[in-house]
């Protein structure tokens, strides 16, 4: 095939799909407004309004375990998703230096003891000779002196020993309250370091049977949100399962990011079949406004704008709203929209004033429309005629 048979064929091919947007421009162009154009009722029912955000699921009490002494772990007592009592052991540390320091001090507390003897015993015999004046009065306060500090010798001892004892029960490592193991850090051989801040070598949640989520929720959101909510949320572990919860806490501590102000709030949650798991991601619903009995309009008609809008459809003096008729805000509490109906074979634009949304449907607070009218959503899917479906030619 020669070149310039191809260049005629792609001529032709392209002057034939040019026909046929002809024909198929000219068909929609005949029809009927219609038919032309998606409509749906307005109708009346009830309207949820809710702000969403994903958050974590935690424990409400989620204790770090960790060591006051440094050491080699000698046994391990738990593992993971063990129940555990307050008190009860969960790992030991090789304590033979504190146990060779703590019987150390214990001998330094028996030296302390008799050097208190010695000078209790000189003391009292000073004092005899002094009642007979065979000694000075310098020898009976020096005498005092030594007993003293003989005294505060064994007290310091005592302390020295009571503080290794502290130390030396430390290496058996016991948890802090009652509830099951969540986490473990270490290994039997692992050697653990108590620094400024202490190693976590378990994770204890107090009670699975009650936990939380924590969200962050924008600044625009925040100020609907009440203490008390309810809230609505799934897990990615069962799709099929929608859960409860309320709004036990909103955190005054923002958060800021790439200019996003954002607020924690925290979700009390029932987990009484244990089903939800600590780190779960939560896909949280919060329910701030509600309406019964109220007039909707789908939003998909505040969306709608006429590709060629006629004479009939320009904007009144005074109505609010952008003249393309798309929904524009007025207060905080509500803003007015445009939607088109049908007057006989032409589109009118109405102005309505709106308020709480669903993000499928918004309240109509006032406006010219009832019950039962049909507002326009969209265009028409409309097939194209017969003749500029089958103009064309095959190449090949």
């Amino acid at each position: 095939m020669n070149r310039t048979l191809k260049k005629t064929l792609t001529v032709l091919a392209l002057s034939a799909f040019a026909v046929g947007g002809i024909l198929a421009w000219q068909h929609s162009s005949a029809l009927s407004p219609s038919e032309r154009y998606k409509t749906q009722p307005v109708e009346k029912g009830s309207l949820t309004q809710s702000v969403s955000a994903n958050g974590t699921l935690s424990p409400v009490i989620l204790v770090n375990v960790g060591t006051q002494v440094s050491g080699t772990v000698k046994k391990l007592h738990v593992d993971f998703n063990v129940r555990v009592d307050k008190g009860q052991a969960l790992a030991e540390l090789d304590d033979a230096l504190l146990s060779a320091q703590a019987r150390q001090s214990a001998a330094s507390v028996h030296s302390a003891l008799a050097a208190l003897d010695l000078a209790n015993a000189n003391e009292a015999r000073v004092r005899r000779l002094s009642a007979q004046e065979y000694v000075s009065r310098q020898e009976l306060d020096q005498a005092v002196q030594a007993r003293k500090a003989a005294a505060a010798a064994l007290d310091l001892a005592r302390a020295l020993h009571d503080k290794d004892r502290a130390n030396l029960s430390y290496t058996v490592i016991r948890s802090p309250v009652s509830g099951v193991v969540i986490a473990r850090s270490v290994d039997v051989g692992q050697t653990v370091a108590a620094s400024f801040q202490t190693p976590t070598l378990f994770q204890i949640a107090q009670d699975l049977s009650n936990m939380q989520i924590d969200t962050s929720f924008p600044e625009a959101d925040i100020g609907s949100i009440r203490v008390g909510m309810d809230a609505r949320f799934t897990v990615d572990a069962f799709p099929g399962r929608r859960f409860k919860g309320k709004v036990r806490q909103i955190r005054l501590n923002a958060t800021s990011q790439q200019n996003v102000v954002t607020y924690n709030v925290v979700i009390a949650v029932d987990n009484p079949d244990q089903a939800l798991m600590p780190g779960m991601t939560a896909y949280v619903n919060i329910g701030v406004a509600e309406r019964n009995a109220v007039l909707q309009v789908p939003n998909a008609a505040l969306r709608f704008k006429p590709m060629e809008p006629s004479p009939s459809t320009d904007r009144k003096a005074g109505d609010e709203g952008n003249a393309d008729g798309r929904s524009v805000k007025r207060k905080k509490d509500g803003y007015s929209g445009t939607v088109y109906v049908f007057d006989g074979d032409t589109l009118k634009p109405v102005t309505v004033s709106l308020g709480i949304t669903d993000n499928r449907n918004t309240e109509l607070v006032s406006g010219e429309l009832v019950a039962g009218d049909a507002v326009v959503v969209g265009e028409a899917t409309v097939a194209p005629p017969a003749a500029a479906r089958t103009v064309g030619m095959r190449m090949f």
